[in-house]
């Protein structure tokens, strides 16, 4: 019989799992922190000019300005690709500079899409 601390454990390690209704797990992709800019702006580039991605929303006075960060542009670009890719063989890779993360990223107007 489990304890009532590792039963407050174990929901809260569940509880922090992001699932869609249909119990896929649900991942986003963005920049790792630990990433220098140089590298970010790199893959970013790749990514709005060759991958396919529409960087629109992180123009000046677009949702995904602000903050306007090379981080938080990377995070959205990179979650763009990997979400349109996914399920072609694309990865969350960038040479490095990007990661999976279960937590929506999404603030204010700035919504990053999810696709199961």
């Amino acid at each position: 019989m489990a304890t009532p601390k590792l039963k407050i454990l174990i929901v809260m390690l569940l509880a922090t799992l992001s699932f869609q209704a249909s119990g896929q797990f649900m991942e986003w992709c963005i920049a790792d922190e630990q990433t220098p800019d140089d590298v970010l702006l790199r893959a970013m580039d790749w990514a709005c000019h060759v991958g396919g991605v529409d960087c629109s929303k992180i123009q000046v006075n677009q949702p995904c300005f602000l903050p306007n960060t090379v981080k938080d542009h990377a995070s959205y670009v990179f979650n763009d690709y990997y979400q349109k890719y996914k399920h072609k063989g694309g990865s969350c890779y960038f040479n490095s500079a990007a990661i999976t993360s279960d937590l929506d990223p999404s603030h204010d107007s700035c919504k990053f899409e999810f696709i199961p």
